[in-house]
């Protein structure tokens, strides 16, 4: 998880992603930060996150990212 929140903040300094709950509908992170986040997360993680994997539910808080990875890295 701690991973996860340090590339949010190299992202985004200043949010505090570790009780932020909507990042996707309060708009914290726009689709170039998206696509920043995936890049680092696959390459971080060596893990594969597809179209199908982005969907706003996966990404709207830091522990939904870390479910997600910790899915994709379980297949």
């Amino acid at each position: 998880m701690e991973e996860i929140l340090n590339i949010l903040q190299e992202i985004k300094p200043g949010v505090d992603f570790s009780v932020e709950e909507n990042i996707i509908e309060d708009e914290l992170l726009d689709s170039f930060d998206i696509v920043t986040l995936v890049a680092k997360l696959n390459d971080e993680f060596d893990i594969e996150i597809t179209p199908s994997d982005l969907i706003p539910e996966n990404f709207s808080s830091a522990k939904n990212i870390y479910n997600l990875v910790k899915k994709l890295e379980d297949e």
